[in-house]
This record gives structure tokens, C-alpha cells and sequence, in this order.
């Protein structure tokens, strides 16, 4: 009863942001996604909501660890304790082995392509103890000012203590991705490990179920935390960035990335950039006073695109100007008279400063009929103390 609740509230919800409910029936608990050219929310359910996070913390045991390292060519000897707790806990190995001479890179591969648990061990044993290394985990996430996310270990091993929410979890991929290292891990298709004993292919790129646009990522799948993904993607020129968490661990199927799928190909098949202003297209007007023209139109300083529905109609969109509402001859050519925003359904998606083009031409004859009464006044009193002159002389 409480799961078929929260299915009718998402409903009611998705139905008010005007977003198709039946393409985004997910099984995640916790979902966000972005459009990365824009940096823009287009989807999120439950985005804040605390959730155990799975190996998806090897994003952020990668970014520390490129951050600790000076030098990812330098080669360590893997030992017995890399692989501690490795075969009692059963988690994933990347397949390197004991005494196995590799690079700090040889790790980061094998730690987010395959999310190799030696691969972490190894990089926190050659950088600080674990310890000390988790707390440079918590000290980054409060640098990031992330305040629902907390780190225990760096594997991501099922830990109350080992938590953040889909939209942290977007901060801290996307402050990762900044890391031109990370970046081409995650989106190589296969890496062949220095000292040739290894080739470690990329499944998440290579994933059927999402389609080829899906760049790479980041998968966790444990009891605690089901399955997760944190994936970036590609189409049509825009660049996508997604976080799952929560989805049902079972046989039934891959639901992290069943869920990557659905959300992705809603918004490919249904959204995109359209142009909302070409550039002889009149923006706004404004009236004139005592000028030779009696309005002066005003025009897009470039074409304008916005990420909308494909369905989308110009005349939902809504114009709101705040400046001047009158353009007058004392007025400079150059001079920034307000700005004009531009709303679609309540957001608003541009806006632009209205700049004055032209040197406002005054009309002799509109300033002649705007003044004549006082100008026959001034006249007849003129003529009347001229008249007042003669008689007194």
C-alpha cells in the first residue's frame, strides 16, 4: 500500500513539471539527472534523500588518490595486505595478484573500470593509512560542501556510516570529471596494464541495455545499497550526467542501468535545442518621446537555443522587461535601458541587457506640438509686454 502511495504521488508530481510519467517508471529509489551543457536539473525523484552508496565511493577513493599521487608511472609492489578481507568478504577484484609489480595507473584503472577492491587497497596503502585516507575522503566532501554525505571506508563496503544522496553523488562525479585522468579512465573502452598481464575492458561503455551514447560511469552493487550507477552520456550534442541509487538488487535484470536507459532515451526522444530567437526576430518594443521615430524595436544579440520539449510553442513563452519604459532624445547611444528575461512555464531559460543601438533623433516638430501651448503663452506674453512698451513711451 505504502509502494503503490508513492507511486500515485510521483505521478501527481511528474504530471505538474509536464514530464512524460510512463518513460520515467523507475526502479532506482534516488535518481538526478543533468544536462551538463547548461547545468540544468532535468529530472530528479528523491534526489536528497540519504542512501548507502556501494562502490560508487571509488569515485571518490579515485579523485583523492589523483589528487595525493605525483607521479601515476611510479611502481609499486602489490602485498598481502592489498588483499586483506579481500576472499572473506567476496568483492570484486580487477585480477591483479600478490607480489605483482604495477603503476598508480595500472590501480586507477582497475579500480573504476572494474572496481577492483585491491586496486583500492593498494592505492590507500602506498598513499596514507586507511585511516588517514578516509579522512581525506570527508575532508574533500566538506570542501565540496556536502553536508548529507559521509565516508567509513574506501571500497564501499555496506556501512551506515558510508552514505550520501543521488544529488551529492552528481557534485562529486561532476567535480571529478574535471580531472582530465579520471575523465579518460572511465570513458576508455579497454586498458592493457604496463606490465602486460592484464587487459581491463570497460563494460559500463560497452553496457547493451543503455545504447552507444552512454560515455561511461560508474556502477555499486552491494546488499545494503542495491544497485547503483553514475553515468555520463552523449547525444545530439548534449551532454548528460546521471545518478541511480537504490535500484532492486535481484535476477530480474540490470535495474541500474534498465533505469539509465529510460530516463536517457525520455529525454533524447523528447527533448532538445530549439531556437527561441533569430536574430531579425523582434524581442521588445519601446515608445518614444519627442524623438523622430515613434517606437524603436529591439533584436536578439545572437540566436538563442534552449533545451525544450520537442512539442514546445513559442507563444507559451512569456516576456518579463524591467527598465525603461520610454526612450527619450536626453537618452546615449550605448546606454543600457533594463533587461528582458525569457520564461518557459515558469523557468526562466535566457535573458538578454537591452542595449540602446542608435542615437535617439529628436522631431523639431513633435517637440514644437508637445510645448505649443506654453510657447503661445510665452509668445502672447511677449507680445503683449512689447505692446505695453510702445504705449508707455
Amino acid at each position: 500500500m505504502v509502494i503503490k502511495m508513492k507511486k500515485i504521488i510521483l505521478l501527481i508530481t511528474l504530471f505538474f513539471i509536464n514530464i512524460n510519467v510512463y518513460a520515467l517508471d523507475i526502479n532506482s529509489k534516488s535518481a538526478i539527472l543533468y544536462n551538463q551543457n547548461d547545468q540544468k536539473i532535468l529530472f530528479a525523484q528523491n534526489e536528497n534523500e540519504k542512501l548507502q552508496i556501494a562502490s560508487i565511493t571509488k569515485i571518490m577513493t579515485a579523485i583523492v588518490s589523483l589528487e595525493q599521487l605525483e607521479n601515476l608511472d611510479k611502481k609499486i609492489t602489490l602485498t598481502n595486505n592489498d588483499f586483506q578481507g579481500i576472499t572473506e568478504e567476496n568483492l570484486v577484484t580487477a585480477g591483479f595478484t600478490i607480489n605483482q609489480t604495477v603503476t598508480y595507473r595500472d590501480l586507477l584503472y582497475g579500480l573504476l573500470i572494474k572496481s577492483g577492491a585491491e586496486c583500492a587497497k593498494g592505492l590507500v596503502n602506498n598513499i596514507a593509512t586507511e585511516e588517514k585516507f578516509v579522512e581525506l575522503m570527508n575532508n574533500k566532501a566538506k570542501e565540496l560542501d556536502l553536508n548529507q554525505t559521509h565516508f567509513s571506508n574506501p571500497i564501499g563496503l555496506d556501512d551506515e556510516n558510508n552514505y550520501s544522496t543521488a544529488k551529492e553523488v552528481s557534485k562529486i562525479f561532476m567535480y571529478a570529471l574535471k580531472n582530465e585522468e579520471f575523465k579518460k579512465i572511465i570513458t576508455t573502452d579497454s586498458y592493457t596494464t604496463s606490465d602486460s598481464r592484464l587487459t581491463l575492458n570497460n563494460k559500463i561503455r560497452k553496457n547493451q541495455t543503455v545504447g552507444e551514447y552512454l560515455l561511461g560511469g560508474k556502477t555499486g552493487t552491494t546488499d545494503g545499497a542495491g544497485l547503483c550507477l553514475a553515468s555520463i552520456a552523449s547525444k545530439d550534442n548534449v551532454n548528460f550526467l546521471l545518478i541511480t541509487l537504490g535500484a532492486p538488487y535481484d535476477k530480474k535484470g540490470p535495474h541500474n542501468f534498465e533505469d539509465a536507459k529510460t530516463i536517457y532515451q525520455y529525454y533524447i526522444d523528447n527533448y532538445g535545442y530549439h531556437n527561441i530567437w533569430e536574430k531579425d526576430d523582434i524581442i521588445l518594443t519601446l515608445k518614444t518621446k519627442l524623438l523622430k521615430k515613434d517606437k524603436i524595436n529591439f533584436y536578439p544579440q545572437k540566436i538563442l537555443k534552449a533545451y525544450l520539449p520537442n512539442n514546445f510553442n513559442k507563444k507559451d513563452l512569456i516576456y518579463k522587461y524591467n527598465g525603461k519604459k520610454t526612450i527619450k532624445f536626453n537618452m546615449k547611444k550605448g546606454q543600457k535601458l533594463g533587461k528582458l528575461n525569457v520564461y518557459y512555464k515558469d523557468e526562466k531559460i535566457a535573458s538578454q541587457n537591452i542595449i540602446l543601438k542608435e542615437k535617439p533623433q529628436l522631431s523639431i516638430l513633435k517637440l514644437l506640438n508637445e510645448y505649443k501651448y506654453y510657447i503661445i503663452f510665452f509668445t502672447a506674453s511677449f507680445l503683449t509686454l512689447i505692446l505695453v512698451k510702445k504705449k508707455l513711451k
